[in-house]
C-alpha cells in the first residue's frame, strides 16, 4: 500500500508522514531528502547547478537509498555514506531547487521512487508523488498551512536545531520556494484532484496524524 502526502515547504508533511508511518507500521519515504542527497553530491562534486546534462549524468551513476529501522530516525545514504545531517545544511536547502527542476533527474528520481513503492508499503511525502510518482497510490493527502504559520514553523525547526535565523529572510526564501515549487514545468506542487485537503493550520502534528490515520483505517 502506498500512501501519498504532498504539500508546500513548512506545512509539516515530514513530520506527519514520519509517524503516521510508525503508526501504521509502514516506511516512510523523504523525497525531499533524495533531492538534497543528490545536491549534496553536484556541490562536493563541484558541478554546474544550472548545466542539467550534467546533472542527469550525476544522478545516473548515483546511488540513494533510504534506511528505515525501527526505532531509529531514517537515514539517507549516499552512494553508502550516511548524510541525514549533511542534506539540512541551509546551502544544500537554497540549491535544491536546481536538481528539482531539472526534467531528466526527475525521471531517475521517479524511476527509484516507484521501485521503493513496489518492495514494501509506505507512506511518501513530496510535491509530486499523488500526481506523478504515485497516480493510482491508495491514499492521497493534501497537507498544506497558512504561509504565516509555514514561516513560523521553519523558524522554530531551525532554531531548535541551533541554527542562526533572520525570519524576514526566511520568509522571502520560503515564498520563493512555494513559487519555483508551483511554476516548474515538470512535477510542479498542485493537489491531485483525488487528494484530501489537511489544513494543518490550526492542527498541531498530533491531531493531523490522527486525521489521516482515521480515513485510512476506515477503509481498510
Amino acid at each position: 500500500m502506498v500512501i501519498t502526502i504532498d504539500g508546500p515547504a513548512g506545512a509539516g508533511k515530514s513530520t506527519v508522514a514520519k509517524l503516521l508511518a510508525k503508526k501504521l507500521g509502514f516506511a516512510f519515504m523523504d523525497t525531499g531528502a533524495m533531492y538534497r542527497a543528490l545536491t549534496v553530491k553536484a556541490m562536493r562534486c563541484q558541478v554546474r547547478l544550472e548545466d542539467a546534462e550534467a546533472l542527469v549524468a550525476l544522478a545516473k551513476k548515483t546511488h540513494i537509498d533510504l534506511l528505515n529501522e525501527p526505532g531509529q530516525p531514517l537515514k539517507v545514504l549516499l552512494d553508502g555514506e550516511d548524510v541525514s545531517e549533511a542534506i539540512r545544511a541551509t546551502d544544500v536547502t537554497n540549491n535544491t531547487f536546481y536538481i528539482a527542476r531539472t526534467p531528466g533527474v526527475r525521471h531517475v528520481m521517479v524511476e527509484w521512487q516507484q521501485l521503493m513503492g513496489r518492495r514494501q508499503s509506505m507512506v511518501g511525502d513530496g510535491r509530486d508523488l499523488g500526481t506523478v510518482v504515485f497516480p493510482e497510490a491508495e491514499f492521497k493527502f493534501y497537507l498544506d498551512a497558512d504561509f504565516a504559520v509555514r514561516c513560523q514553523r521553519r523558524i522554530d525547526e531551525l532554531k531548535s536545531k541551533g541554527q542562526p535565523v533572520d525570519p524576514k529572510d526566511l520568509e522571502r526564501d520560503l515564498a520563493e520556494r512555494d513559487h519555483q515549487d508551483i511554476s516548474r514545468k515538470v512535477g510542479p506542487l498542485k493537489q491531485a484532484d483525488d487528494a484530501i485537503l489537511v489544513d494543518s493550520t490550526r492542527m498541531s502534528v498530533e491531531e493531523a496524524v490522527d486525521f489521516m490515520f482515521s480515513r485510512i483505517k476506515s477503509k481498510i
